[in-house]
């Protein structure tokens, strides 16, 4: 039964969507990847599932496909250039953040353990999905498959721990915040935008001729590119892949989300999920048991590092590091924990509507532009870099 491409590809489908419900219950203190995850591994544990059975389901080949370059094009197109100038702060602190994390990471975890050990958890520390992907496709090329249950591992789990730290110190800056507007001496630092102005469209391609299948098409020329380039350069596909999304956003080549416009992101997510599950595939109970201690090793210094990165840039940028620290601590959890975190502590400090908002709307840019960098450019550029050096 489970030879059957479509029984398998719903099985597995079927511990993703348990996974992100799961998720949606808990607002993302239980991640989806961290249930996905370890519920396969524990069906194939016991014998319930075949290790066979993912790769029957035929999405691996999707994720190789299309969740590998063509995504990383596509979070090029994500890059809200304007907010990041505008929050430039934000994202300073951010990368300080991942920064400081990734030094002790590498010089603490070395010592206690090894260097690739150390290596294999900075990219999923400091960042989402793709780092982590980077990391793992890394770890496998060069042999050392065990050890990427330490990536793995890291990103099922760091949002348990990142989240209850940035929602308990955003929770006192959003106190200070009323206590401010008690005293009469609250100014908002929100910077206002012109509204009505036209967005400019700078994608070539006329309306008619932007059909799905033709995004698509453009998605996989950058991504092939990126391939080609990775291969005959020193600069790995993963960072040519960034670039070329960010100038083909820039230049007109891409519009804005383009695999979302070409239907495609959904799909693609879900192949880079059956491609890091079937990296565990021979991982055995005891490994996984054994690599505990430096999974929760790398957690522990690399979150110290966020924090002394994000409160000494805090202080170089003369920002409350009751604010400064919760935006460097988004590597660890990203959207949409970022959001979920600024509402829950916007809801819980507002005596009113009216203070809910203006809480809200104070908290959230910041905090979605420092995860943003972190998950989506920060981690991605420190895997590509790091992996290269073991």
């Amino acid at each position: 039964m489970f030879q059957e491409p479509v029984v398998a590809a719903m099985v597995i489908l079927g511990l993703i969507a348990l996974g992100e419900v799961i998720s949606i219950i808990t607002k993302a203190r239980i991640p989806m990847l961290f249930i996905a995850l370890m519920g396969y591994l524990v069906l194939i544990w016991i014998g319930v599932l075949p290790k066979s059975m993912i790769m029957n389901s035929g999405f691996v080949t999707v994720g190789t496909v299309l969740g590998t370059a063509p995504v990383i094009v596509h979070m090029g197109t994500l890059i809200p250039l304007k907010s990041i100038k505008l929050q430039w702060k934000a994202v300073a602190i951010a990368v300080l953040g991942i920064i400081f994390a990734s030094v002790l990471i590498l010089t603490l975890v070395t010592l206690i353990f090894d260097y690739p050990v150390a290596v294999a958890g900075v990219g999923p520390l400091t960042g989402g999905i793709i780092a982590l992907l980077v990391t793992s496709e890394g770890l496998k090329e060069l042999g050392l498959v065990s050890l990427v249950t330490v990536p793995v591992l890291i990103m099922a789990v760091q949002s348990l721990f990142g989240i209850p730290i940035a929602t308990n110190i955003l929770r006192r800056y959003a106190l200070k915040i009323r206590s401010e507007m008690d005293n009469g001496t609250y100014i908002s630092e929100i910077k206002e935008t012109k509204k009505g102005e036209p967005v400019k469209d700078k994608f070539f391609l006329p309306e008619k001729y932007r059909s799905n299948l033709i995004l698509l098409f453009l998605l996989f020329v950058g991504g092939a590119i990126a391939i080609v380039l990775g291969k005959y350069t020193v600069i790995p596909y993963s960072l040519w892949s960034l670039i070329i999304g960010v100038l083909g956003r820039v230049v007109g080549f891409y519009p804005e989300r383009v695999m979302e416009r070409a239907n495609a992101f959904t799909i693609g997510m879900a192949g880079i999920i059956f491609l890091i599950i079937i990296m565990m595939n021979d991982i055995t109970f005891g490994q996984f048991l054994g690599y505990l201690p430096e999974v929760f090793t790398i957690i522990l210094v690399g979150i110290i590092g966020i924090i002394g990165g994000g409160y000494f840039g805090s202080k170089i940028f003369k920002w409350d590091p009751l604010k400064g620290i919760p935006v460097a601590l988004t590597a660890t959890f990203g959207f949409p924990g970022d959001y979920i975190v600024c509402e829950e502590v916007s809801r819980s400090v507002g005596r009113d509507k009216e203070e809910e908002e203006k809480i809200f709307n104070e908290i959230l840019t910041p905090m979605l532009v420092g995860g943003f960098t972190t998950v989506t450019i920060g981690s991605v550029i420190i895997a590509s870099i790091l992996i290269r050096t073991l």
